[in-house]
């Protein structure tokens, strides 16, 4: 799966990354589950109510990037399936490393 995550768009900004996340809630766990197109795809074991589906993909994301969950916040589509995410403090050659090294 790592090769399909190779497909995965992430954008330099000025404070970090920004990525597109296609959210799957209601999953068995919560775990990155490969490229969607452009975006990477993720499982999430909360439902998609109040924002629980949300905050474990933040949080996932933060594990998996190794960063603060501060510093990953959700930039759009609060209440889309498909999301835009943001990551301060991070270049996208350490997204890709971190990313690739998670599967």
């Amino acid at each position: 799966m790592a090769s399909d995550l190779s497909a995965v768009e992430i954008v330099a900004t000025q404070s970090g990354i920004e990525l597109t996340v296609k959210v799957v809630p209601g999953a068995s766990q919560t775990r990155v589950a490969g490229a969607w197109g452009s975006a990477l795809k993720v499982a999430a074991a909360a439902p998609p109510e109040g924002g629980k589906a949300n905050a474990a993909v933040l949080k996932l994301l933060a594990d998996v990037f190794g960063v603060r969950r501060a510093d990953v916040s959700l930039a759009s589509g609060h209440s889309r399936p498909v999301k835009r995410i943001v990551v301060a403090g991070l270049t996208v050659e350490a997204a890709r490393a971190r990313l690739a090294g998670s599967q």
